[in-house]
């Protein structure tokens, strides 16, 4: 009986799987002109079967398409693999690498996509493209539904044309992928709504709660755009993967099992005990977060796994220094977290390697204990390198910049290699984006790091360091050629 039921739970998934996946039409070469045509707005995903980030978009599409489809009007996902049967295609619209998503409207290229890659922030984005970027609400029963929304909404209330719905338009216009804006003039819509010539924010009701209002007017200070980029999130924003750039440090997170979907009362159960301690600490700001849509984001704070079921909590200074909550959640400990946390009262925690017990080779190694002691704070040149141990690029270096550092053993300048997937460092300071990236560091602390960009042979490095070291070179003039030795 249990294997039985095991069988049609499985034989379940693969059908939702199966039927999800039929939401996105699967197009070629031979139908992709005819079909796309048919559809108003569309956004084409050209793929690669081998493709790692598009068998990771692949499931994530597939829900947001099923979502999409059944809009009005709706928007259709479709996908060309460059493979195969779309070869084309792809060469026509110049696909270079993968995925690559376009937006077409009614058979032509209209845009790039450059929006996020999870299924509700595609959904959001592509919902921005289609129709005005405010929809007018004729009805009372459209504002309703309006209010009704999943997400935030921004609705204005104009009795008759004025600047104020000049603004609003304009707004809505620059911010349409980011937010859901509505307007209405009819009578029977502002009498039920109660305003006349007004800006309104709504929450959702999935949001709503005791410890702030659920809507907010826009009192005409300061721009619409900034109005509602102060009030968006409210005291404790549900912060996601597609709107993690909305919440700036000094910055407070809970971690737990946050479900609308399956658990909202569960879901805010935690949330009201974060607002309680929010609406305290108002020096900072707060959120809650899916502890396994982050769990990468909690690796970074040394946590491998958040056990039960209560929060765990982590946050980060001004400075974006990190911090991890070690006391059991509460309200009272949470408030505590975040006031010691701004007081500078906490000790960071710093992702780190052990320190090397012998690091006096020639080439350095830095970790992110050692990190201040070896380049920041050393009093000396440095030229360091952040390395991923898995890059190619770096592994070709690597010899390179051993014997560099054997080379200048005997000059005041330090070079060093940092494994930037496994240690924190000062990324105000030092900002790396790919592998390797290099930077220069005076030994004047009142000079910023720079970033090296030139060549990789052993020659380009030691005639950049020759001219900018702050001391010249015993071996080396400032031009970069060897002095020769006195006899």
């Amino acid at each position: 009986m249990l294997g039985s039921l095991k069988l049609v739970l499985f034989l379940g998934v693969i059908y939702l799987c199966r039927a999800a996946e039929e939401d996105v039409l699967d197009l070629t070469d031979s139908d992709f002109s005819s079909v796309i045509a048919q559809h108003d707005t569309a956004l084409v995903m050209f793929y690669a079967p081998w493709c790692g980030h598009c068998k990771r978009l692949k499931p994530e599409y597939a829900v947001a398409a099923g979502v999409l489809k059944t809009d009005d009007p709706p928007v259709a996902l479709a996908k060309v693999d460059c493979t195969e049967g779309g070869k084309s295609t792809c060469e026509q619209y110049s696909v270079s690498g993968y995925p690559t998503l376009k937006i077409f409207r009614k058979g032509e290229l209209s845009s790039e996509y450059n929006g996020p890659r999870e299924s509700n922030g595609i959904v959001k984005y592509m919902r921005a493209q289609v129709g005005p970027s405010s929809k007018e609400l004729r009805t009372v029963k459209e504002y309703e539904a309006y209010l009704n929304k999943d997400d935030v909404v921004v609705i204005g209330f104009f009795e008759k044309e004025s600047d104020l719905k000049g603004e609003f338009i304009k707004t809505a216009d620059k911010m349409r992928e980011e937010v859901t804006f509505a307007h209405s003039s009819a009578k029977e819509v502002l009498d039920k709504a109660g305003y006349k010539d007004n800006v309104v924010l709504y929450r959702p009701k999935r949001l709503q709660n005791k410890f702030e209002e659920s809507s907010v007017v826009y009192n005409g200070e300061g721009s619409i755009k900034a109005f509602i980029k102060e009030k968006y999130h409210g005291l404790v924003g549900l912060r996601q993967k597609d709107n993690m750039q909305d919440f700036t440090n000094p910055l407070v997170v809970a971690y737990y099992d946050v479900d609308y979907v399956k658990n909202a009362k569960g879901t805010n159960y935690w949330r009201n005990r974060v607002l309680k301690a929010a609406k305290e600490v108002s020096e900072a700001t707060f959120a809650v977060s899916d502890k396994d849509d982050f769990t990468h984001e909690l690796n970074e704070y040394g946590i491998d796994f958040a056990k039960g079921d209560k929060p765990v909590v982590a946050g980060k200074d001004a400075d974006g220094n990190k911090f991890v909550m070690t006391n059991e959640f509460s309200i009272e400990n949470l408030q505590q977290f975040a006031k010691d946390m701004l007081d500078g009262k906490l000790e960071a925690f710093v992702k780190s390697e052990a320190i090397p017990e012998d690091n006096s080779g020639p080439t350095k190694t830095a970790v992110g204990k050692n990190f201040k002691e070896l380049v920041t704070e050393s009093g000396r040149d440095a030229l360091i390198e952040f390395y991923a141990p898995w890059c190619g690029h770096c592994q070709k270096l690597m010899p390179v910049w051993e014997e560099l550092g054997d080379k200048l053993k005997n000059e005041d300048v330090d070079i060093i290699k940092m494994d930037a997937t496994a240690n924190d460092w000062p990324k105000s300071q030092f900002e790396v984006s790919g592998f390797p990236t290099i930077y220069w560091k005076p030994k004047d602390t009142s000079q910023k790091p720079v970033r090296y960009n030139g060549g990789r042979a052993l020659e380009d490095f030691i005639k950049y360091i020759a001219e900018h070291a702050s001391t010249e070179l015993k071996g080396w003039d400032r031009k970069g050629n060897a002095k020769k030795e006195e006899l």
